[in-house]
């Protein structure tokens, strides 16, 4: 046993040995170990590049002659972009390739004033775009301070508390925001202008938690929390007036969260007090235009004041219950011969232990989820469930990805560590190197641009993440 180890082990070594020769010698035909000054006399030429694809801050070799030894004097730009330069050799420049180089054409400048050369490669760089995070609309001084107006994506001051998106699902030119404390918002991408067409006082509303529409996609529900048994805890309002009209459907305190099953139309709401879970059946309301009572309590999730709201499937098979101040999400499965949703259980995080951590199940840790949107994931195409689920976290200022199988990962937030260790800030870039976000809250998702929509809470302004454009 002994023997055969160390002949394993010797043959590794001469494998190694034989490898990091080659190696040596294919970088020493690629780039000459030249070190000739840049001669003016001469032309300047491009004759390759590698990588031929990238993105943004890829690292690139771009080889030809009389490049000289002074990167000083050596300037590089890629679809029109100045790119970083690393090194340079009398037959080769190294460089990062800058974002937004979306063209590719490589353009190489050597020399100072008269004796300055220019030399362009004969193909372009396939520039590859990337995920980014920017600023759609929203924003707030150096101070803090924000104004609250009505106005351009340019212009529209700061948004209050943007803690829940929905896109209109007869018009996806337009996106609802709900302000917890503030009044309903309004993005139109049509115009790129903001509005303020539904006030907390129109619902007689405390706080303004989730949005919601009926099946038939002409009437809102709003979640309102205040702490009145006999409250308003959902309102409900028509399209034809605007939604301007809102109507008490269901009456109890402490509502966090309302949601309509996307095939069958109940609605399910809850409340803070006990955790209570509740159904309330919206054809009955219809045949008989009434609410206030009527609903059904189907569970408790688990103790008294645990703050959560519901997010369920687009298939309706199954809803997420995001418990935002005990740092889990919860799965209840749906009885399609019922129609009622079952008692539920832990799909992610740890009850009372926050914290950050990818990982699978209980194993992953979570600060304080919010708002989630389901994704279609085409590796997904043909099983059970096609779909992720992307949530915010104000507690880690990130956006995480639940996959069906529990596995929790982190999508975008928490960049820039070379600026400084703080997880939070407003940083507009890559998703993981550069981003940052403080406190996002709401999320919403446009499956035909494939862009996210982020409420990003303390910055007030709602962020983009897209491709690049």
């Amino acid at each position: 046993m002994n023997c055969i180890k160390k002949m394993r082990i010797s043959y590794l070594c001469i494998l190694a040995v034989l490898l990091a020769g080659l190696w040596s010698s294919c970088k020493k035909d690629a780039v000459s170990d030249t070190s000739g000054a840049y001669n003016p006399g001469e032309s300047v030429s491009v004759t390759g590049f590698f990588p031929t694809t990238g993105g943004g801050g890829q690292q690139l070799v771009i080889y030809g002659s009389n490049f000289g030894n002074d990167k000083s004097i050596v300037s590089v730009k890629i679809g029109d972009q100045s790119a970083t330069v690393i090194n340079v050799h009398d037959n080769a420049i190294y460089c990062i390739v800058p974002d937004k180089a979306y063209t590719g054409e490589i353009e190489i400048t050597v020399g100072t004033n008269t004796t300055q050369q220019v030399a362009m490669a004969s193909e372009s760089f396939e520039y590859q775009r990337r995920m980014v995070v920017t600023t759609l609309a929203g924003k707030k001084d150096e101070r803090g301070n924000y104004d609250i107006k009505d106005g351009t994506f340019a212009d529209c001051g700061g948004f209050l508390n943007p803690s829940w998106l929905v896109f209109d699902p007869k018009n996806p030119q337009l996106l609802y925001m709900g302000q917890d404390g503030g009044d309903i918002r309004l993005l139109n991408f049509k115009d790129s202008v903001v509005t303020t067409p539904i006030t907390r006082g129109m619902g007689n509303w405390s706080r303004i938690r989730t949005i919601a529409f009926t099946l038939d996609q002409d009437h809102m529900i709003v979640a309102n929390d205040q702490g009145d048994v006999n409250g308003v805890a959902t309102s409900i309002s028509t399209r034809a007036n605007g939604f301007k009209d809102p109507k008490v459907l269901t009456s109890y305190k402490q509502c966090n969260g309302a949601s309509i099953h996307p095939v069958n139309g109940e609605l399910y709401f809850n409340s803070y007090e006990k955790g209570q879970f509740y159904r309330f059946d919206m054809d009955k309301y219809f045949e008989q235009n009434t609410g206030i009572k009527g609903y059904d309590e189907l569970f408790k999730i688990q103790d008294n004041s645990w703050e959560f709201q519901i997010d369920i499937a687009p298939t309706g098979d199954y809803a997420y219950i995001v418990v935002i101040n005990q740092q889990y999400i919860l799965r209840t499965d749906y009885n399609w011969d019922t129609k009622t949703f079952m008692q539920p259980y832990v799909v992610c995080g740890e009850p009372r232990s926050a914290g950050w951590v990818d990982g699978v199940g209980t194993s992953a840790r979570l600060s304080n989820p919010y708002q989630g949107v389901f994704v279609k994931n085409p590796d997904y195409a043909g099983k059970k469930d096609e779909y992720d689920f992307y949530f915010t976290e104000q507690g880690n200022h990130d956006i995480r990805i639940l996959t069906p199988e529990g596995k929790v990962t982190t999508f975008a937030g928490r960049g820039s560590s070379s600026i400084d260790n703080n997880p939070y800030g407003h940083i507009d870039g890559g998703l993981r190197t550069e981003a940052r976000f403080d406190q996002p809250k709401g999320l919403a998702y446009d499956s035909t641009n494939q862009i996210f929509y982020v409420g990003d809470a303390e910055n007030h302004c709602i962020r983009k993440i897209s491709l690049e454009n």
